[in-house]
């Protein structure tokens, strides 16, 4: 990557939408936009995101995940074949992960001609801008996880086995592409232990040849947690993972396990210090202080700043004003750093 400031900013990957993208997919189920309509709506929303990132003064920047139709894995569904969706068994009352859509597998699970198209959002978004870019993607556990292996698995291991070479395979796709940084986010699962999400994530990445960031969260579809949002029982094993930086969640916790950071030795932390599923504003001195408390533990030079999760399920104006903040309050530890060195 290019040469970045002390504690550089970032995003764990999606952002707030402007309220005519989800218009837009209305007007597509309706049959009143076509494929070159559709097309041009997500250029002008990753131009959108871009320019959000630009203006809030983030320094490594993404596409704002806004290419993913229905959350940040739900649209990936929808490319790939041999699945068959089952009705969830409740609809009724308050939006709970039992209403996600899940999938059994009829066939072995095939992709289409262009695999998931990571490298194409890549080189889009390269010709838009020389910033740093981050591109991220599911992992092989969250793509997997809700699909049911049926007879064409043998268990839901083997399916998370089959998406880690998928992963593999974009990853690499976007390396050719010039991408640098890549990120994959999983959940922190419960039932799987670090030493078994590290060896998945370790097959994912093989071979790639870039930054490598391991973002590890509990959930946050509508602003809800789905898991025990504790990190303890992943460590040390998860350490076992082959990435150069861990994206970890602590605002949302005021500030609980930051102490883990004291454990990735040389690596680096995405230390996540705005709390996406809150609509408390916070202030630069609010971020400054979350991030006063991180250093504590690691020091300021593994430290990139980002928010606990991603902003997809976030209003825009929301997004915005959280990532002004975040900026502005890396800019003053950078200020008070620099004052004491």
């Amino acid at each position: 990557m290019s040469t970045l400031p002390l504690l550089p900013t970032t995003t764990v990957g999606s952002l707030g939408k402007p309220g005519w993208w989800f218009g837009a997919w209305e007007l597509e189920a309706s049959g009143r936009f076509g494929p070159a309509d559709v097309q041009e709506m997500l250029d002008d929303a990753v131009d959108i995101a871009l320019l959000d990132q630009q203006r809030a003064g983030i320094d490594i920047v993404t596409d704002g995940e806004h290419r993913r139709k229905d959350g940040y894995v739900d649209g990936y569904y929808e490319l790939l074949g041999g699945l068959q969706a089952l009705p969830a068994r409740r609809l009724a009352g308050a939006w709970g992960y039992d209403q996600q859509t899940r999938y059994h597998a009829i066939a072995p699970i095939q992709l289409p001609p262009g695999g998931l198209g990571l490298a194409e959002d890549f080189r889009f978004l390269r010709s838009r801008t020389q910033q740093p870019i981050k591109v991220t993607l599911p992992g092989p556990m969250t793509l997997g996880s809700r699909i049911d292996p049926g007879d064409a698995y043998p268990d839901r291991s083997a399916v998370f086995e089959f998406f880690a070479e998928v992963v593999n395979a974009e990853l690499k796709a976007c390396v050719a592409a010039g991408a640098d940084f890549v990120q994959l986010d999983e959940p922190c699962r419960t039932g799987l232990t670090g030493q078994e999400m590290a060896r998945l994530y370790n097959r994912a990445v093989d071979g790639v040849n870039a930054h490598l960031a391991f973002h590890i969260c509990f959930g946050n579809r509508f602003g809800r947690g789905r898991f025990q949002r504790t990190y303890a029982h992943l460590f040390p094993s998860i350490l076992e993972a082959n990435c150069h930086q861990f994206v970890l969640e602590f605002a949302s916790r005021e500030m609980s396990e930051v102490d883990l950071a004291a454990q990735l030795a040389d690596r680096e932390l995405g230390a996540g210090i705005v709390d996406v599923k809150s609509f408390y504003p916070e202030t630069a001195e609010d971020v400054a202080l979350r991030l006063e408390a991180v250093l504590r533990h690691i020091r300021p030079e593994q430290v990139y700043v980002n928010p606990d999760c991603g902003f997809g399920w976030s209003p825009r104006g929301m997004c915005q004003s959280k990532l002004v903040a975040m900026v502005a309050g890396t800019r003053l530890v950078r200020d008070r750093l620099s004052s004491i060195s």
